[in-house]
């Protein structure tokens, strides 16, 4: 078997937890094979936006078809 990690940053104006949720789900929603992800940053901008925008960057990991 041989493995591809991509990183993918989840946005949320709720919470971490909802940033991590968007991240794996496009990352379901799009890919085949996916096996895990490892959430590997967290950020929150508070500069530019209204409120608050959570961010996880998080690295997912899907098998590569033969």
């Amino acid at each position: 078997m041989v493995f591809k990690k991509i990183t993918l940053i989840g946005t949320s104006s709720e919470s971490f937890d909802q940033a991590v949720d968007d991240a794996v789900s496009r990352a379901e929603n799009t890919l085949d094979n996916l096996m895990w992800a490892e959430v590997e940053e967290m950020g929150v901008e508070i500069a530019s936006v209204e409120g608050r925008e959570y961010q996880a960057e998080v690295e997912v990991a899907f098998e590569l078809e033969e």
